[in-house]
């Protein structure tokens, strides 16, 4: 991600969070802060999905991470995320940890998927409605049974497929692993 991107970024945030991060903190993200590393996902020229990452000593802390409204439930989530597990490993984090709203099934079951598991609650968590938020993070990125895992994720979400081959208009069930 570059700051020319900032503007395409902010819109997905708005149609995903309740209380967007404003476009200067991606900036100043993407300019002063050495422990982040954010990624996008571009489909026919256009931003569908973000994510972001520090690097706090060997922790990939997830920031951020949100797809399009309207291409969701295509793949694009699942090959974001490996995406960020591989740059949390190259960069030399030992294990990846997010929080995540308790309400927000899909997106715990797309973590659950990448072996993240439950370790905590952070009591109202969330300024928009008080919502406790779930810690969840990854077994070790270099142990056998992660990377195994990966490795089966990788075949799944391996590339996107090209734009025109994407169904907007469909929401089909993402098939489970």
């Amino acid at each position: 991600m570059t700051v020319a991107d900032i503007a395409d970024v902010h819109e997905i945030e708005r149609a995903s969070f309740p209380v967007p991060w404003p476009a200067y903190a991606f900036r100043q993200e993407l300019e002063m802060n050495r422990l982040a590393r954010y990624l996008l996902v571009k489909a026919g020229g256009e931003t569908v999905a973000y994510g972001g990452i520090w690097l706090m000593v060997d922790e990939a802390h997830v920031t951020t991470f949100a797809v399009l409204p309207s291409w969701r439930r295509q793949g694009i989530g699942g090959f974001l995320l490996r995406e960020m597990l591989r740059v949390a490993h190259d960069v030399g984090a030992s294990v990846a940890t997010l929080e995540v709203r308790l309400s927000n099934e899909a997106a715990r079951g797309l973590y659950a998927r990448f072996g993240f598991r439950p370790v905590g609650i952070r009591p109202r968590y969330y300024s928009d409605n008080g919502e406790d938020a779930l810690i969840m993070t990854t077994d070790r990125l270099d142990s056998r049974e992660m990377q195994d895992r990966l490795r089966v994720l990788a075949s799944h979400y391996g590339s996107l497929p090209s734009a025109q081959d994407l169904e907007r208009d469909q929401d089909p069930a993402e098939p489970a692993l």
